[in-house]
């Protein structure tokens, strides 16, 4: 169904640069909204954001442009390190500039695992992982709480990228799986702490859709008996369009996890 009101709303997106991040802003353009897009490399998110543009003025095609803004304010790059929090609360404070609201946070910034065997792993490499992975979210979870709950309309919406491997994990994969259930964690808590401020948060869990990140599986990937397999994969545009679902639901309604897979990939019965 589509919302008349999607040319108003205000979406940030992590991790926008590539993968899942650019296809969730491309889907959320291409419906009306004004994004905001954060990531640690610039010239990727100014590629995206370019893209984002066309698809917004595609959207907005034969509308007021007194109501839908001019192209340039429909898609914002917003270089970002989600480990810092200050660069985190820069973030929101620029979509609050630009747009006066936040509608919308995809939390979905994250890293793999380190190469090679966990036993060989430092210190360093298991915090790296946690602090994009787990703090990261949590400090765009926060920033985002703090802007939704005082506009007006009160309220927003949070999806948080959480992964299959929030429920299951891959063999040597114990940074990555530790993290991806402490997002579960997250988003159960953030999901009853937001009611009283009318937020609806929620969470994607993705199995094999095709980016840069999960490509390997094509080629691929060990499984738990010790094989190694290639997996089915699915096209990552599939996960903009569940995303897009998700954020346009009113918010007396919320999905709280909606797992969206390659169809034969091997989850259940994983093991």
């Amino acid at each position: 169904m589509e919302n008349a009101m999607n040319h108003r709303k205000v979406a940030v997106i992590t991790g926008a640069g590539s993968g899942i991040g650019k296809a969730v802003a491309l889907a959320l353009a291409a419906d009306g909204y004004r994004i905001v897009l954060a990531g640690r490399r610039a010239e990727l998110l100014d590629e995206v954001a370019a893209l984002a543009r066309a698809a917004h003025a595609r959207s907005q095609s034969g509308k007021s442009s007194d109501s839908t803004g001019s192209d340039e304010e429909s898609a914002l790059a917003v270089p970002t390190d989600v480990t810092d929090p200050a660069q985190v609360e820069r973030l929101f404070a620029r979509a609050v500039e630009a747009h006066g609201r936040v509608d919308l946070l995809f939390n979905n910034a994250g890293r793999s695992n380190p190469p090679g065997d966990f036993l060989d792993w430092t210190a360093a490499q298991w915090k790296d992982v946690v602090d994009v992975n787990l703090n990261g979210m949590f400090y765009c979870l926060q920033q985002a709480f703090r802007v939704m709950r005082q506009q007006t309309p009160r309220g927003g919406r949070i999806i948080n990228n959480g992964s299959i491997s929030a429920h299951a994990p891959r063999p040597n994969s114990m940074a990555y799986t530790a993290t991806k259930h402490a997002v579960m964690g997250l988003t159960k808590t953030a999901s009853l702490d937001g009611r009283q401020y009318d937020i609806a948060v929620g969470q994607i869990d993705v199995g094999n859709a095709m980016t840069e990140l999960a490509s390997r599986m094509a080629s691929g990937v060990p499984q738990a008996n010790g094989e190694i397999a290639v997996e089915p994969m699915m096209d990552v545009d599939i996960v903009g369009q569940s995303v897009l679902y998700m954020a346009n639901l009113p918010l007396q309604a919320n999905v709280l996890f909606h797992t969206v897979m390659a169809t034969k990939m091997p989850f259940v019965g994983r093991g």
